[in-house]
This record gives structure tokens, C-alpha cells and sequence, in this order.
């Protein structure tokens, strides 16, 4: 088994490649993809830069050439429901992306033309290993739900509601439902997983200097436990 993990900023992965016993290291579309064994599993972990067409192409080049097994998306979102503030985590059960729009010709926001599927999928054994894997860290509140992507940093309250009301979404980021629609499309597995930086709906902020190394540490922890227990 090989399980590729792709996180979108350099900061997210630094403190797990410093456990990782590296066996190769390869520079591919421009992302760095560091092979080797972390906790005793076999490992591919990359840096796969911001949006969503990075999230893709880093996202197929673990399973077209590193035979990827699983994939495991980790990083920083922002929260929708009211009840989830910084430091929280949440577990996506699918994503959507909310800036594919093609109404014009009676689909639905979201959805994706000629595709048999609406939203992407997690794996549910991925999914319930994650929550089992939030709950050995006693600080944080741990939600599970729909995470919508786009190429877009949102921070309108009026389209953050709009996100709740039309997707029932939960968090939102700029990567995850690539990453999905990607594992959809070659039937591989797959998880995303995201630590909560701000919520415009509720006005939590937690300065970004602050919130790093909580989100760093948080994503640490979850994914050492996941990859103990898989």
C-alpha cells in the first residue's frame, strides 16, 4: 500500500517530513515529491501548491506514477457553520466545487457537466479512521461534512451563507474537491482533511501566525494516528 498526502502550502507538511525516512525525492510539474517510509508505512507526500488545478495535477501524478493507493488531503480551510471556529478540524464526507457553473443549461451549481456525480465522494473507511484519529486529540471539536473548493479566497459573509444554503457545505477551501474529483475519475480513495482558520459566518479569527502551528501540529497528529491505524 502506498498513500500519497498532498498538502497545498509548505508549512503543512514541513513537521511531518521531518519523521519521514526518505528514499527519494523527485521534481515533478514543479512540485517536489518526497518518497519514502513515515511511521512505517510506504509514503509519497508533496507540496502541491494553492487552487485547483495544482491540487489535480499533483493528485494524478501520485496514483499515474507513483501508484498511489489512498490519498490524504490535508490543510487549512474556512468554517461555514456556525458552531465551528478556528482550531476545530473538519472531515469531509464529499466536496463540491462551487465555481463550476453551467446553470445556463439547467444543471446545478456545482455540478459538473456530462458527470455521473454531483459531489466527490470520500472513502468511508478513510473518513471513519480520520474522526477515530481527531478524537485522540482532546483540545479540538471535530465536524464532518461537505467541504466545497474554488479558485477563489473567499471572504464575503453574503457568499459564505450562500455556500451554506445551496450546498449544505460546512468549510470551504481551494483544493479538496479536485483532489476528489481527480481519485473519482481512476476509483482510488480518498480523505480531506481541514483545520479551521476563520469563519466569517460566525466572525471568528484567529491570527494567522497563531493558527499555523495549531493547524500544523493538529494535522501532524491526525494523520501519524491514521496512518497507524490503516
Amino acid at each position: 500500500m502506498t498513500l500519497g498526502i498532498i498538502s497545498a502550502m509548505s508549512e503543512e507538511l514541513e513537521l511531518l517530513l521531518t519523521d519521514m525516512k526518505l528514499e527519494n525525492k523527485i521534481t515533478k510539474a514543479n512540485m517536489t515529491f518526497h518518497q519514502g517510509k513515515l511511521w512505517g508505512k510506504d509514503v509519497v507526500a508533496v507540496v502541491s501548491g494553492i487552487g485547483k488545478v495544482n491540487a489535480a495535477v499533483c493528485a494524478q501524478i501520485l496514483i499515474s506514477e507513483y501508484k498511489a493507493d489512498s490519498i490524504i488531503n490535508v490543510g487549512v480551510a474556512g468554517g461555514i457553520g456556525k458552531n465551528i471556529y478556528p482550531g476545530d478540524v473538519v472531515v469531509a464526507t464529499d466536496l463540491v466545487q462551487h465555481d463550476m457553473d453551467t446553470t445556463v443549461f439547467g444543471d446545478a451549481y456545482g455540478q459538473v457537466p456530462r458527470l455521473d456525480t454531483f459531489a466527490f465522494k470520500c472513502d468511508d473507511n478513510l473518513v471513519r479512521v480520520a474522526l477515530e484519529a481527531c478524537k485522540e486529540i482532546s483540545e479540538i471539536n471535530t465536524f464532518s461534512g461537505r467541504i466545497v473548493s474554488g479558485d477563489q479566497f473567499i471572504s464575503s459573509l453574503e457568499k459564505i451563507q450562500w455556500f451554506e444554503k445551496e450546498f449544505k457545505a460546512i468549510s470551504c477551501e481551494m483544493e479538496g474537491a479536485s483532489i476528489a474529483h481527480v481519485c473519482y475519475l481512476n476509483d482510488v480513495p480518498c480523505v480531506v482533511i481541514r483545520s479551521i482558520s476563520d469563519n466569517a459566518n460566525n466572525g471568528a479569527h484567529m491570527d494567522y501566525e497563531k493558527f499555523i502551528p495549531l493547524g500544523v501540529r493538529n494535522s501532524t497528529t491526525i494523520l501519524k494516528t491514521m496512518i497507524n491505524k490503516l
